[in-house]
């Protein structure tokens, strides 16, 4: 397949390209990006008036698959991240049973393979069934392409057994998420501490919660040299922590999800299930640190924690399970909250949701240069829209932003050279 893009506004953090320029692939990878190319291909793409990114990338996606595919499939959300241009996702290990083997990844990277449009990366889980007691075959999880690995959804409580994690993912080259969260400080806690969860009359969940296992985190990165990746930060304490850890040398990267950085806990209208999350919307001056940690690049990236979960069973309001969905929107909401309100430019955009995540995944993408791999977003930066919940292609609807006005829309998404979606005047198209 030989793909030829004209006309497009080329952003690309790895070469530095912030112009007009066309983009030449075949086979899978970029063959040349110049001001004017006119060759022959196979299709050509009129990109005028449109961002030409490297392919999107989301660290922090939950697929439900295996055991939970009522919620979502490999397959549902491999498409659903093609409508949100995202090239790439990464997927956590807590379905059921728990991604906890080497067996379990050979397993599922060849179901991708067979089943996704996009690249599926899985995640290990740091201990056995998540159950905080024994770690995993971190060593053979690795061997089957494992470069992440997490117990996201809960902390590993013991500090001695996470440490001992740490030092293994060290010396495998392999990168540790982590879901800060105490769990000895929750005390069913459903929403942030704050006078909305009082005048509801809800147990709180307060911000040191997270700031405790972000600085225990940090101290045994510190000690072990594994390479830390903090999961959707959402408090002014982790901010502060992630800039003193990076002065200090010490290997640490952070992400914050849209959700957090555009909602508080003021937001939300009632007992209503799709603003339930964790960690959950929080304070203002909290969205305004993280909103200034991504300007200042000490967040390193936007991911999604994308959650999905039955209709049913986010009906229950606050005592519904935690989790949004995210793929579908994350870009836009980017554009729209962002972008368009001077906080990213389109190249520190970019950075946060393509080069730094592919760099922190340790694979060949997240660049437009001549000889990388043709993952390609293209979005419309002026495109107007509301967001639908019922147009989403995820199984999981589950949003706190249905209705919400956006400015700024996904218009076709690229992996290895081949469309695998478009949004035509006669609707949108996902491509085999």
């Amino acid at each position: 397949m030989r793909l030829l893009i004209k006309n497009g506004h080329v952003i690309d953090p790895d070469t530095g390209k912030d112009g007009n320029y066309d983009l030449l692939a075949e086979d899978g990878r970029i063959l040349r990006v110049a001001e004017k190319i006119e060759e022959e291909a196979d299709r050509t793409v009129d990109a005028a008036g449109l961002y030409v990114m490297p392919g999107l990338i989301d660290l922090h996606v939950h697929l439900r698959d295996p055991g939970l595919e009522y919620k979502e499939t490999l397959h549902t959300g491999a498409m659903a991240a093609a409508r949100g241009g995202v090239t790439t996702i990464c997927a956590m290990p807590n379905t059921s049973p728990i991604t906890d083997s080497p067996e379990m990844i050979r397993e599922l990277n060849e179901r991708a393979k067979k089943e996704c449009p996009v690249h599926v990366s899985f995640i290990g889980a740091v201990t056995k069934g998540e159950l905080g007691t024994e770690l995993t075959d971190i060593a053979g999880m690795k061997r089957e392409g494992t470069v992440l690995i997490s117990e996201d959804g809960k902390s590993v409580m013991d500090a001695g057994l996470y440490r001992e994690a740490m030092k293994i993912a060290a010396a495998e080259g392999v990168t540790v998420l982590a879901h800060c969260e105490d769990k000895n400080m929750v005390r069913g806690g459903v929403m942030n501490e704050c006078e909305k969860s009082r005048q509801m009359g809800l147990p709180g969940i307060t911000n040191g919660v997270e700031d405790v296992i972000v600085a225990r985190d940090i101290v045994l990165a510190g000690e072990t040299g594994a390479k830390l990746h903090l999961c959707h930060c959402s408090t002014k304490g982790s901010v502060e922590m992630v800039r003193l850890a990076k002065e200090a040398g010490i290997a640490v990267t952070a992400e914050v999800c849209p959700h957090h950085f555009i909602l508080t806990a003021e937001d939300i209208p009632g007992d209503d299930g799709n603003y339930k999350m964790n960690p959950p919307l929080r304070n203002r001056e909290d969205v305004e640190a993280l909103r200034e940690g991504l300007r200042t690049g000490v967040i390193d990236v936007i991911s999604t924690d994308h959650a999905p979960h039955g209709e049913e069973e986010k009906k229950k309001g606050f005592a519904s399970p935690f989790g949004i969905v995210g793929l579908e929107t994350s870009a836009a909401l980017t554009m729209t909250e962002l972008v368009h309100k001077g906080v990213l430019t389109p190249m520190e955009m970019a950075e946060r949701m393509s080069r730094t995540p592919a760099r922190i995944l340790g694979a060949d993408k997240g660049s437009l240069a001549e000889g990388k791999c043709a993952d390609i977003t293209l979005i419309d930066p002026e495109a107007e829209y509301v967001i639908r919940r019922e147009e989403f292609v995820s199984k999981g609807k589950n949003t706190p932003f249905d209705g919400w006005k956006a400015k700024g829309r996904v218009v076709m998404t690229i992996v290895d050279g081949k469309i695998v979606y478009e949004r035509t005047e006669q609707g949108e198209i996902f491509h085999d």
